[in-house]
């Protein structure tokens, strides 16, 4: 994937690098932090050049390709020392290594042996560092490289005037986050857009402008990162795709300087998901792969559930079936391992009956309404009434389901009660599946009750 290429990966237009304001959520109108109005606007330093932009996505990809091989910089530095000859080196080099400030030329072959990766991948990913190469290293890691935004927007100002804050400011934004999360289990991505990007905006603003301890700046970046992600996904329950993409990139960075590699396999996997339904299959199947490495074999196993199931879902979405299928029963084994201790507050949804749902969208994608339309009617006879969105997008699935069955009527009715709730709300996730549904139920119309509702609510399809 070229890095100077347009596409899902290409630099978000919200982004003024290299002059005094970012404004990812706001206009595109370069301002200072007082003048203009409407969106946040955030005061920046000068942004790194380009070739410092690819050392540090190359210390980046060495510090995944180490904590991969679950080494800390002091086991690598002592194994360097080992398989070279000398002990010269240093966990101090390695970290220079991590941070872009060099790129370890000679030391490469030995980096290679020492944690088990090919030396040839190495070699194309410093020689991309010093400019050499247009496409970025490989694996994982390069795949989610290129979805740090431009320059930093979370830089933290050289002279900050913000209050000194310390864990409960944390933890009383932690509690605002997960409000967030609540209200997107009832309410829709349009009556919440405004409300989030506010919360976000707000929450970077505080990152760079207060003064706090490291651990605090960490916590910090923690709960940015999981705002950034609740964020996107209400934008993109809005159809607001490219909001989205930019409230995930940057999403991806806080959780990032954070050290939260399960944090940045969600919210990678929830850009994912969002190309994958947005005609970007390959793109977003590569991205759901790469999130699934980036979190790692240790990570918690509600998690790996759920970054299994999004890799299921692209895989459906590419027309793979079978590494559909095997995804599937993956997410089911981890969660059967799934212990509530260590599983992060972002992941208290994931369930063996929201898998189910998953399942059984997968089956309707391939055309097996046999193991579908079973699924979906006893999750629907036991989900919360609540979750009207839900209910009616996991009503989609059925209605296309019992119409793959060659059971019109039924499908009808379901689509009728479909197309009814998402006339009531502000989302377009519903409002695309209610015309699926009518454009599927199109090959009927001469069953009566196919005929009445497209009759009712044809017009939509034109919408």
């Amino acid at each position: 994937m070229r890095v100077n290429a347009p596409g899902p990966f290409a630099r978000s237009r919200g982004s003024v690098v290299g002059r005094k304001a970012i404004e990812p959520f706001g206009g595109t109108s370069e301002r200072s932090r007082t003048g203009g109005q409407g969106g946040a606007t955030l005061e920046v330093e000068r942004g790194p050049t380009v070739m410092d932009e690819r050392r540090r996505q190359f210390g980046a990809y060495l510090a995944r390709l180490r904590r991969g091989a679950h080494k800390s910089q002091r086991q690598l530095a002592a194994m360097l020392c080992a398989v070279s000859g000398t002990q010269s080196l240093t966990r101090n080099e390695v970290s220079r290594w991590e941070r872009g400030e060099r790129i370890p030329e000679s030391w490469l072959p030995f980096i290679a042996d020492a944690l088990g990766v090919p030396v040839g991948e190495l070699e194309r990913a410093a020689a991309y560092a010093r400019g050499e190469l247009d496409g970025p290293p490989f694996g994982a890691a390069a795949v989610l490289s290129e979805l740090i935004p431009p320059g930093d927007p979370l830089a933290q100002l050289a002279s900050r005037t913000g209050p000194r804050i310390g864990s409960d400011d944390v933890a009383s934004l932690a509690a605002r986050v997960h409000g967030f999360r609540l209200a997107d289990d009832i309410l829709t991505g349009g009556d919440l857009m405004a409300p989030v990007f506010r919360e976000l905006n707000k929450a970077m603003r505080l990152y760079r402008e207060s003064t706090h301890t490291e651990a605090v700046g960490s916590a910090l970046l923690a709960q940015v990162g999981e705002l950034a992600q609740i964020a996107g996904w209400i934008a993109s329950d809005a159809g607001r795709h490219e909001q989205a993409e930019r409230a995930y990139r940057i999403g991806i960075q806080a959780a990032r300087q954070a050290g939260d590699s399960p944090l940045v396999a969600n919210l990678a996997g929830s850009l994912a998901y969002q190309l994958s339904n947005t005609g970007q299959e390959r793109a977003g199947l590569d991205l759901a792969r790469a999130a699934l490495e980036e979190a790692g074999p240790d990570a918690p196993p509600k998690t790996r559930a759920l970054f299994f199931d999004r890799v299921a879902w692209a895989h459906t979405r590419a027309e793979e079936a079978q590494p559909a299928m095997q995804a599937l029963g993956q997410a089911h084994d981890a969660l059967s391992e799934a212990d509530d201790d260590d599983t992060p507050q972002w992941a208290y949804w994931v369930s063996r009956e929201e898998l189910e749902v998953m399942d059984a969208r997968v089956f309707t994608e391939l055309h097996r309404p046999l193991r579908a339309v079973p699924l979906l009617t006893d999750v629907l006879s036991r989900y919360d009434a609540t979750h009207a969105r839900e209910v009616a997008l996991y009503r989609s699935w059925l209605a296309i389901a019992l119409a793959d069955a060659n059971e019109p009527e039924q499908a009808a009715g379901e689509a009728r009660r479909v197309v009814s709730a998402s006339a009531d709300m502000a989302s377009d996730r519903t409002a695309s599946r209610a015309r699926a549904v009518l454009r599927r139920l199109q090959d009927f119309e001469e069953v009566p009750e196919v005929d009445s509702l497209l009759h009712d609510h044809g017009h939509l399809l034109s919408a």
